[in-house]
């Protein structure tokens, strides 16, 4: 039989609402009253209905995490850390695939689902700010990812400018001068890889490398086959190069396995870097150098931020940008140690 607070404050010779303090943390209880209290809930095996006690506020005690595609290992370990951070705020996650279709990012950022969740955190991938704006709700939301907006949502991204340019002049440094960069888009919506690459072309710049168009491959995707076909597409135009700037981990591996093929030999005849550690990367033949975004830390200030905006009355919407940190592992023949 599930046990309630009557029950509880019956066992203590208290009252319910004393007991509701004890649970709810209400720090202006006696101890040796809190004490009483805590040892018929342990005695009772009390659990609270989180579920009444969301009905009672309003709300479902759930929130949205809508990201493009869960078979990328970076969001499927951002989804991992997210579910982790929300746990701590007593929230239940519901997880979204969106596939980077715009119309599907359309219908998840104006609130379709907003009778099933309190908020949502959103990486949009194919949506300009024009269309978030469009897709104005009620529903708190969190924009992970590059800033498409203006609006009301809270923003947590890291600094891909810096990132890039810290990768790029890490190679630059080993006395790396052909770099070529993988996962160029050029459409509008593609900040990542726009900002990725602004980075890299800055970091040529202050090394006084030219910036060579043959060697930047664009990908329109960024999966291990894009990464692949791109870095064949590369020697095969004949723009042999001596390192290359992946913008993610999985275009590196990709990128890499098509060097094999090839006969080349990775780090001594190229380079390669990517973005994200994820874990493959860790335990890759050689492993890969990355830049690291704290991944935890991110997910961690995002449910945060949504957190304080559900507790909140229409919070002005705030910037994070979340550290990164470069890796050097094999890939680049400075790997700091021989285990990943």
């Amino acid at each position: 039989m599930r046990h309630r607070l009557k029950d509880v404050a019956e066992r203590a010779g208290v009252s319910v609402k004393t007991v509701s303090n004890v649970v709810n943390g209400y720090i202006h209880v006696r101890p040796d009253t809190r004490a009483r209290v805590l040892e018929a809930i342990a005695a009772l095996d009390y659990r609270p209905n989180i579920s009444a006690r969301n009905l009672r506020r309003g709300r479902t005690g759930i929130i949205a995490l809508a990201v493009p595609e869960l078979d990328i290992p970076y969001f499927a370990e951002l989804a991992k850390h997210v579910v982790s951070a929300a746990a701590r705020h007593d929230l239940t996650v519901l997880i979204d695939q969106t596939n980077g279709d715009p119309e599907q990012e359309r219908l998840v950022a104006s609130g379709i689902r907003d009778h099933m969740i309190d908020g949502l955190i959103l990486s949009p991938l194919a949506l300009a700010g024009a269309d978030l704006d469009a897709s104005a709700t009620t529903t708190p939301m969190v924009l992970l990812g590059e800033r498409v907006t203006h609006g009301q949502a809270d923003h947590v991204a890291i600094d891909n400018v810096a990132a890039a340019q810290d990768v790029t002049a890490h190679l630059v440094a080993l006395g790396r001068r052909r770099i070529a960069a993988i996962g160029a888009q050029h459409t509008a919506e593609a900040a990542t890889a726009r900002l990725r690459l602004a980075g890299y072309s800055e970091a040529l710049r202050a090394a006084g490398l030219a910036r060579d168009e043959e060697l930047i491959v664009p990908a329109l995707a960024w999966h291990r086959a894009d990464g692949a076909e791109a870095m064949r597409a590369l020697l095969a135009a004949g723009a042999r190069p001596d390192a290359v700037v992946c913008f993610n981990d999985t275009l590196a591996l990709g990128a890499m396995r098509a060097l094999h093929d090839a006969g080349l030999r990775v780090p001594d005849d190229v380079a390669v870097v990517g973005f994200d550690d994820i874990e493959d990367g860790r335990f890759s033949v050689p492993t890969l150098t990355t830049v690291a975004p704290d991944k935890a830390d991110l997910a961690r200030i995002a449910v945060d931020l949504l957190a304080a905006r559900l507790a909140a009355t229409d919070p002005p919407p705030r910037e994070q940008t979340v550290p990164h940190r470069l890796i050097p592992r094999e890939s680049t023949g400075t790997a700091l140690s021989p285990h990943p």
